[in-house]
């Protein structure tokens, strides 16, 4: 992509519960923006679970035809690196990027996040990022599902740190965390 000098970067985080809507509101501020839009799918396709093919073909149909579509499971900070503005990335989702790189250990994942949240802060693009909130219920009986919420939990935090709007879908609605909250 060629390198157009116009500076759109801003980072939005929209996070909450499963089927909450957060994809929906993703996409709504997304088409909103008056740029190119590239679609980060972190999701792999697999053809033996016909239930996660279905999820996966429903957010494809309510993306509009003109948005690039781009499936990284794991190079998710290259992609933030190589795409040059004046592009919107809207990845979705943070939580199915983490489970796919759950066999790192826990020095190469911590390298992979402050990677992850450099890129991020360093990035020239307007980027909004889907997260699930998964710590809101019981601690998992079993380490990997720990190990799964504790790193989803912690890299939520850190990108709301870093992200300049912070939202919150459940239930249907949204909140504006970053004008409602306080930061911790």
């Amino acid at each position: 992509m060629p390198t157009i000098s116009v500076d759109n970067s801003e980072i939005i985080l929209i996070t909450g519960p499963a089927r909450s809507g957060k994809s929906e509101w993703a996409e709504t501020l997304a088409q909103e923006q008056d740029l190119p839009i590239v679609y980060v799918a972190t999701a792999v396709m697999t053809t033996d679970d016909l239930e996660w093919c279905q999820r996966i073909e429903l957010h494809r149909q309510r993306r509009p035809e003109s948005w690039e579509t781009w499936e990284v499971p794991v190079d998710l900070t290259q992609v933030i690196r190589r795409v040059n503005p004046p592009h919107c990335l809207l990845i979705d989702s943070v939580g199915t990027w983490v489970a796919n790189l759950l066999s790192q250990d826990d020095e190469s994942w911590g390298q992979t996040q402050t990677e992850l949240l450099t890129a991020l802060k360093e990035s020239p693009l307007k980027i909004i990022l889907v997260a699930e909130e998964t710590g809101w219920g019981l601690v998992p009986a079993y380490p990997l599902g720990r190990q799964f919420r504790d790193r989803l939990g912690t890299l939520v935090r850190h990108l709301g740190q870093v992200a300049n709007t912070v939202y919150l879908v459940t239930a249907g609605h949204v909140l504006n965390l970053t004008e409602l909250g306080t930061s911790v």
